[in-house]
């Protein structure tokens, strides 16, 4: 990639404020999400420069009742600025008050009434993990809380404590009043943002693609230039229809993240973090969970999303990053027969079980004799073809297989084998349906894939009136695969 020249200060402007107008359309995106899915208290209108709102008036999330949400968005163009003390105390470039004492007087400003409210600063800038408050900052509430409390007034934690109470022309125990409701929601870069935006479009209904992103934050810009500083949920919905963005229903989310982080991790109605339970610090090369975890553990955490996501989540979006074998087992999670209906973003697409098709898309069968055992293999092989792997595997473990079955997509393996989900959809009941006829005479299933993520959860799906099924994770290790699940089906 080419060195970048630096941005001009225009530039900077541009991209800060391209920033917000995005953070502005994830509010609008919230607010359509909260009302489909009947939130006890939802975003009713959107923000923008709002009036009365003092120094957080950047984007605000008026919900039903208090507390709503104040959030003052701050852009840097470099990660020379870390949020730290300096960063916060200092008066700004022409002498005025700083950072935190114009949140201090913003905060004390609107809870005049005893109103409740949820404070926020926003930023791309990252937290300086040498500073003695913000280092202590809870990454899962994004509050200096409890920690920054705990210690004396003699240690760094409580000298600090007491400059900032100076700082923000407070006290020390009013600083720490308005500590239990200021979040400094840091290190959200412009990817991660778009990432985050995404999924949240993804799980509202909406178009998610780059492109829709941005036509969402344009929308935002105009409404801006026009003098609106108040977008209601009605506003947003028109909006929505005009610049067609709509691509189906609002969904509850299921966020699983094995591989790495997922950005929508708090937005998400019942989250699976396995990320640091995961061998290897590579996003690239994690396969397998760190002893002492286990795939028996990651099993039950998975088998226990639908129960914790309540009856009510009947339609619901996964997120995250996850490989095949996990995939697989979401998907006979949420199973059809079940009544749910559970969609992932393949792409810029949306794979629902949905989609329409035709008729079932039978695959193409090689079948391989071992006469090793009753059971039944059967290989997927959709992205590449996993044959001669799986074949070396199923002889150097001995498994009790008596043939292996290679279904394959009638063009043969490829990486784009499959262009919507309405082929995955037809493939998937095609190669259920193969299963079904070839694991009559067997009392076991064992299973191997090589294809697309959506394809794995739309197979998991409908993987029902079959057998008992052990599903295998290619580990990238010297026997190349490893037994993950036991999926009863």
């Amino acid at each position: 990639m080419p060195e970048l020249p630096a941005p001009s200060s225009t530039g900077v402007r541009i991209a800060g404020e391209r920033y917000q107008w995005l953070v502005a359309w994830q509010g609008c995106v919230a607010a359509v999400r909260d009302a489909a899915l009947h939130l006890a208290n939802p975003v009713v209108a959107v923000g923008v420069e709002a009036d009365g709102a003092g120094n957080v008036d950047d984007v605000v999330l008026y919900r039903q009742r208090p507390p709503h949400t104040y959030t003052q968005v701050k852009y840097a163009a470099d990660s020379s600025t870390p949020v730290n003390e300096e960063y916060l105390l200092k008066s700004s470039d022409r002498g005025g008050p700083s950072i935190l004492r114009k949140l201090a007087r913003s905060w004390e400003h609107l809870t005049r009434d005893g109103t409740p409210v949820d404070l926020a600063l926003l930023s791309n800038r990252s937290p300086d993990a040498a500073d003695p408050l913000i280092s202590l900052r809870d990454s899962r509430s994004q509050l200096l809380l409890p920690k920054a409390a705990r210690q004396g007034p003699r240690s760094k934690t409580g000298q600090a404590r007491m400059r900032w109470a100076e700082g923000s022309g407070l006290s020390q125990d009013r600083l720490l009043e308005l500590l239990q409701v200021l979040r400094f929601d840091l290190a959200r870069d412009v990817q991660h943002l778009h990432g985050h935006l995404q999924m949240m479009m993804f799980a509202a209904g909406l178009r998610f693609d780059e492109e829709a992103m941005h036509t969402g934050a344009d929308w935002v810009a105009r409404q801006v230039a026009d003098g609106r500083r108040r977008l209601s949920l009605a506003d947003i919905r028109e909006a929505i229809g005009a610049i067609r963005l709509a691509a189906g229903a609002s969904r509850a989310v299921l966020s699983v993240a094995t591989l790495k982080p997922d950005p929508i991790t708090k937005d998400a109605d019942f989250a699976v973090d396995w990320v640091d339970r995961f061998e290897s610090a590579s996003q690239y090369t994690k396969r397998r969970p760190l002893a002492p975890a286990t795939w028996e553990q990651l099993q039950a955490d998975l088998e226990a999303a639908p129960s914790r996501m309540g009856p009510g989540a009947t339609a619901v979006a996964l997120t995250g990053s996850l490989r095949l074998a996990p995939t697989f087992l979401v998907g006979a999670a949420f199973r059809m027969v079940t009544g749910a209906d559970i969609a992932v973003a393949q792409g810029s697409q949306l794979w629902s079980p949905d989609a329409v098709y035709e008729s079932p898309l039978e695959p193409a069968v090689d079948e391989h004799r071992l006469d090793l055992g009753p059971d039944l293999a059967v290989a997927v092989a959709v992205a590449t073809d996993p044959t001669r792997d799986v074949l070396e595997f199923l002889r150097e473990q001995q498994l009790p297989v008596s043939r292996l079955l290679v279904l394959r997509p009638p063009g043969g393996p490829k990486d784009n084998a499959i262009p919507d989900a309405a082929t995955a959809n037809a493939l998937a009941v095609g190669i259920r349906d193969c299963v079904r006829r070839a694991c009559r005479a067997h009392p076991e299933i064992h299973l191997f894939q090589a294809g697309p993520k959506g394809l794995a959860l739309l197979l998991g799906h409908r993987w029902n009136r079959l057998r008992p099924t052990t599903v295998y994770e290619d580990v990238n290790a010297e026997q190349v695969y490893e037994k993950a699940f036991v999926v009863d089906a």
